[in-house]
Parts: C-alpha cells; sequence; structure tokens
C-alpha cells in the first residue's frame, strides 16, 4: 500500500490569518536577515571555488523556495559552510558544469527523500556523526583560509590538509602585513561586535547598530580602510574581490544542463552527499528553531522544498544550497514568525544584486578571509566535541573517525565510514543487550507476571529431563552464538525437552529465525524436542510467515511458561 505524498507549505497556513502587524514584523526581519546574509553568501561563493555573484544567487533562488515550498515557518535557506568544502572538490575534480549536474541530482534524490517519507528517518542520525564532520568541514574551512587570512604569497595551495600547512609554515615569511592587519582585525571586530553594542553610548544613541552584523561591519570598515590606504598611503598589497573575479550584477538567464548517463554515473556520490548533507542541516536548523517558537516542522515537506530548491538553483549558475542556521535564528531573534520573513529577504538580497554588487569588487580578500574564520569557529562546535568525549567510548570511536576522515580524506568519505562504524558498533550494543540465562530447578514466582498466570504455583518446578532458557531482548545473530556457548558448558547430561522462554523478546528478524532454525534441528538430531514459550503475538506472525511453525510444531509454541512446562511433561 503506497503513502501519501506529504506535501503541506506552511506559507499557505500562515497566510490564512495573516496580519499586517505581523507583516510589520516579518518585513524588519527579512530585512535584517538579507543584510545578514550578504557577507556570508559572498564569502561562501568565493570559498566554494565560485564567484562572489553566484553565491547570492543561491542564497536569492534557494531562500525564495524554501520559504514558498518549506515545511517549517522560519527557515532561510541559502548556501551553508558546511558545504565549501564538497563544493570545492566537486569543482576541482568535474570542473563547475559538473557542480551543476550534482547540485541538480541532490535536488531530485531530496524531493525522493521527502516523498518516500525519510524525513523523521535523517533526524536520527548518530549526534557524534553529525559533531565529528561538522567539526571536520570547520577545521578545514579555517585551514583554506590561511593564505587570504595573512595575505600570503604562494603559487599554489595543495589540497591535502597536512601538506596544506607544510607549504603554509613554509610561506610565513611573505605574510603581507597590510592584508594581515585586515584580516585579523576583521576577526577581532566581528568577535567584539555584540560587546561593542552592549556599551550605554550606543544602547543610547544608536541602538539599531545592534541589529546590524558584525561581519557586515568589518566588511563596511576593513572595506573602506583599504580605500584609504592605496588613495593616501599608496599600499597596494591588499588584494581585494575585484583583484581576483570579474564582478557582474546582469541576471543569469536558466540553463539546463546537459545531462548523459555516463555523466550522471559518474556523479551520483557527490550527488548523495550533497542531499544528505543538506537534509542532515536544514532538519537539524528547523528543528532547532521549532524549539525556540514552540513550533512543530514538516520534516518531509521540508526535504522536498530543498530538493525544489537544489534543482533550480543550478539552473541560474547557484550552488546547493539548505536550511542555515545562524540565520534562521537572526530571522527568530528579530521576530520572523513566518515565510513571509524569508521572502523578504530573498528579495532584499535581489536588490543588493541589481542596484550594489559592483561595489563587491573593494571588499578586501583578507576581510572575507576574516568572515569565514568566524564561521568556522561557529562550525567547530568544540564544546559538543568535548562533552562527546566523556560519553562511552563507541560514540568517541564515531566522533574521532568521522572528524579526522573528513579533515584528511573528505566528507563523503568520513559519511560513508561514520556511519557504517555507527552501525556496527549499534549492532553489537543490540547484541550486548541480548541476554541468554538458563534456569535451572525451580522457576520464581516472584519474577512472574500474575496476570498471565494459567495455572498453579507449583506447576512452576522444572521436571527431571527439561532444561528451561530464557532470551531477554531482540533475538537475532548475537542471542544464537549466546546459545551455543552455554549450551557448550551444559555437558552434565542430555535434556529431553529443551523450553526456549520468550517473553522479553520483542521482536525476531531474519538471522535470529535462521540460528533458531538450526538450533531446533540440531537438537532433534541429538534426540531434544524444542519447545517455545511466552511468544508474543507479533512474534509468533513472524515465525508463522517464515514457515517456522510447521517445521517445530504449533503444539510446541506455547504463549506461557505454564503451558510449556503442560507439554514438556507430556513429551516426557
Amino acid at each position: 500500500m503506497m503513502t501519501s505524498v506529504e506535501f503541506k507549505p506552511q506559507l499557505i497556513a500562515t497566510l490564512k490569518n495573516y496580519s499586517k502587524k505581523q507583516f510589520t514584523t516579518d518585513l524588519l526581519a527579512g530585512i535584517i536577515v538579507g543584510i545578514v546574509a550578504l557577507p556570508l553568501a559572498i564569502a561562501f561563493g568565493i570559498a566554494s571555488g565560485v564567484t562572489p555573484e553566484k553565491g547570492i544567487i543561491t542564497a536569492i533562488v534557494a531562500g525564495l523556495l524554501v520559504s514558498v515550498l518549506g515545511g517549517s515557518k522560519v527557515q532561510i535557506g541559502g548556501p551553508t559552510g558546511a558545504f565549501i568544502i564538497i563544493i570545492y572538490g566537486i569543482i576541482q575534480q568535474y570542473g563547475f558544469e559538473g557542480l551543476t549536474i550534482a547540485t541538480f541530482m541532490a535536488g531530485v534524490f531530496l524531493i525522493m527523500f521527502g516523498v518516500l517519507h525519510l524525513g523523521t528517518i535523517i533526524k536520527y542520525i548518530p549526534y557524534p556523526i553529525v559533531v565529528g564532520f561538522t567539526s571536520g568541514i570547520a577545521l578545514t574551512i579555517f585551514t583554506t583560509q590561511i593564505k587570504d587570512l595573512l595575505g600570503l604569497t604562494m603559487q599554489s595551495v595543495p589540497s591535502d590538509f597536512v601538506e596544506k600547512w607544510i607549504a603554509y609554515f613554509g610561506s610565513f615569511p611573505t605574510i603581507d602585513a597590510w592584508s594581515a592587519a585586515v584580516g585579523i582585525g576583521s576577526v577581532a571586530l566581528i568577535a567584539l561586535w555584540p560587546k561593542l553594542t552592549q556599551c550605554s553610548i550606543v544602547n543610547a544613541k544608536l541602538s539599531i547598530l545592534k541589529k546590524l552584523p558584525g561581519s557586515l561591519i568589518a566588511i563596511i570598515v576593513m572595506t573602506v580602510a583599504a580605500l584609504l590606504l592605496k588613495q593616501y598611503a599608496g599600499v597596494t598589497t591588499i588584494e581585494t574581490i575585484g583583484d581576483r573575479f570579474s564582478i557582474s550584477n546582469a541576471l543569469p538567464e536558466a540553463q539546463m544542463p546537459e545531462l548523459s548517463w555516463e555523466v550522471i554515473k559518474g556523479l551520483v556520490t557527490p550527488a548523495i552527499t550533497i542531499a544528505v548533507l543538506g537534509a542532515i542541516e536544514s532538519l537539524l536548523s528547523a528543528t532547532v528553531a521549532d524549539g525556540v517558537i514552540g513550533d512543530r516542522h514538516s520534516s518531509n515537506t521540508e526535504l522536498i522544498a530543498q530538493g525544489v530548491a537544489n534543482l533550480a538553483s543550478p539552473l541560474f549558475g547557484g550552488i546547493p544550497a539548505t536550511g542555515a542556521i545562524a540565520r534562521t535564528m537572526t530571522n527568530i531573534n528579530n521576530g520572523g514568525r513566518t515565510p513571509v520573513a524569508g521572502i523578504v529577504h530573498a528579495a532584499v538580497l535581489l536588490l543588493i544584486f541589481l542596484f550594489l554588487m559592483p561595489l563587491a569588487q573593494y571588499i578586501p580578500m583578507a576581510c572575507l578571509a576574516g568572515v569565514l574564520v568566524i564561521v568556522s569557529y561557529g562550525m567547530s562546535g568544540w564544546r559538543s566535541f568535548l562533552s562527546i568525549m566523556k560519553n562511552p567510548k563507541s560514540d568517541v570511536i564515531v566522533l574521532w573517525v568521522t572528524f579526522l576522515l573528513t579533515v584528511i580524506f573528505d566528507l563523503t568519505v568520513a559519511i560513508e565510514v561514520g556511519l557504517i562504524c555507527a552501525c556496527l558498533l549499534f549492532m553489537r550494543r543490540m547484541a550486548e543487550t541480548t541476554d541468554v540465562k538458563v534456569i535451572s530447578d525451580e522457576i520464581n514466582p516472584a519474577e512472574e507476571e500474575s496476570d498471565f498466570q494459567l495455572g498453579n504455583l507449583e506447576h512452576l518446578t522444572i521436571p527431571n529431563g527439561v532444561e528451561v532458557y530464557e532470551i531477554n531482548g531482540p533475538y537475532f545473530f548475537g542471542a544464537g552464538n549466546k546459545f551455543e556457548e552455554i549450551m557448550g558448558a551444559l555437558r552434565h547430561g542430555r535434556p529431553k525437552v529443551r523450553i526456549i522462554r520468550m517473553r522479553k523478546v520483542p521482536f525476531v528478524d531474519s538471522t535470529g529465525i535462521h540460528n533458531l532454525t538450526n538450533l531446533c534441528l540440531m537438537s532433534q538430531k541429538e534426540g531434544i524436542q524444542v519447545v517455545l514459550s511466552g511468544v508474543s503475538p507479533t512474534v509468533a506472525q513472524t515465525l508463522h510467515k517464515a514457515g517456522f511453525d510447521t517445521m517445530l510444531g504449533s503444539d510446541n509454541i506455547c504463549s506461557h511458561i505454564n503451558l510449556a512446562l503442560d507439554r514438556a511433561q507430556q513429551l516426557l
């Protein structure tokens, strides 16, 4: 039976009772978020290996579609720091056309995730994996910005993490003092800006400054400083965006990428990586937002919206996009409560793109590097990293494996190996929770549930020639191995009946059925009859579908220990 597609955009629901007062609040929030998104979109675009306008185009197109179609009232979509390393790697290997196709494919995957109702499942990806690759991405982003932050003179920057730092240490004598001053000054200004806006003078006279992001203030201050130094002090070593890129404010035309089966096959892995990371980050952002505004988003609707956004963004020359936690929180903190604020944010960016984009050529590269250094610090989640270090060793292993693979290799490998490690460790934990024990002489009535007693308590004495085993937990491969170990240790005599209590078995899988069948066949060869006790209706139905009751005999599958002991007496 096919399930219906869950697609209920929050915009439709919120517009039913929309008020002028709410529009005023959303308008202000949207304007502020648009201003906050501007320097980040430019910085993310350049760091990803594309031109700055492509970052803004992504924020406009994806931001609009996520707000119009999304399952969260306050989610703000656009390019994020998490994608920087993935995008850069794809461009280096497949070119920008390859990135366009991979992003387009990722959009299709995201829509499929939403249609197949995978939104809830994705949210349960182990937390150590999320922290591991997020921290790894943060360290990698910081590493990529050292050259521009300090104005190093280098022929080329190696792609390998270790080789990159070796090259940096070899190039430290070429540090440009002016560029380093701009970069470090930008980091300091952004970090101290919240404290500066708390002083009494600002509170009294310029309270509007508290609404402006430190990254925008740093860009304005450092751009003006770089222009003045060039004009009046003859400083020409501070590289700007215009020195590296040709800036254009022309609206791009939609172009469909050329698709071929060979290209699609080669880009499946990076496309899935983009889709999985986009899904994780967007749903994480929406969940955090829910906790702040006391709402509940539709995860599958959100995934479909993210998919449409990533289908549309590459058509206009954009890059992958997802929900942005920082911009979403900025939206909430400034009063945004409906998708209208996100739509306004996209409109503000469009106006800036059309009328102010040429001014971006004067922004120093060192300043943008400073912005990304602050972004990487915020992404690092070092407090979460340290807290997980106090958790069980399995969580610590998954954390470090994911972190190191992200830094040393790439995010694709990190997510794949991290998920495999998490699954293996989960199976190990499940196996450890399944306990098999031997009950000798008699069964303690105090441990039985009186509601299910079907006979007198004296019937719980185990007769000679009967062995009773009890499984406590899910029955799968781990339980079968434990049975073999326990029975191998019991060589004092061969019983005629072997009762297996399954009252605490919530489910049995195909591996468990296979092991249980082998156990029964092995017992029958030894002249021992197996009787199951306390089989729940769910487990009984699973065994019936597998034909297990036919092999064992339905009379030997009992609902309670009293019935199982009676059956054992008959067999004796």
